[in-house]
């Protein structure tokens, strides 16, 4: 399974998000600390979940990020996170 995939399924499981988008843009960062050849090392997260109502914008990130710790531990180099109101 793609690391792409992985943490979308984290995601899903730990947030039931109503929006959910996962970019791999490992492409844009080329020659970068954290790169590698394959990709897989930058993502952008865009998320809308009611789990996140009443959490301040520092504590839905750390949540995401704990929920992602194991990618976040091996091989995943920068991580964006984009928390948006639930639709």
């Amino acid at each position: 399974m793609s690391t792409k995939q992985t943490i979308a399924d984290k995601l899903t499981t730990a947030f039931a998000p109503s929006y959910l988008n996962v970019i791999d843009e490992s492409d844009k960062h080329a020659g970068h600390g954290g790169w590698r050849e394959g990709g897989e090392t930058h993502f952008r997260v865009q998320i809308a979940s009611s789990a996140f109502e009443g959490m301040s914008r520092v504590a839905q990130h750390r949540a995401i990020n704990e929920t992602l710790a194991g990618e976040l531990a091996n091989g995943v180099h920068a991580l964006a996170i984009e928390v948006n109101r639930p639709e």
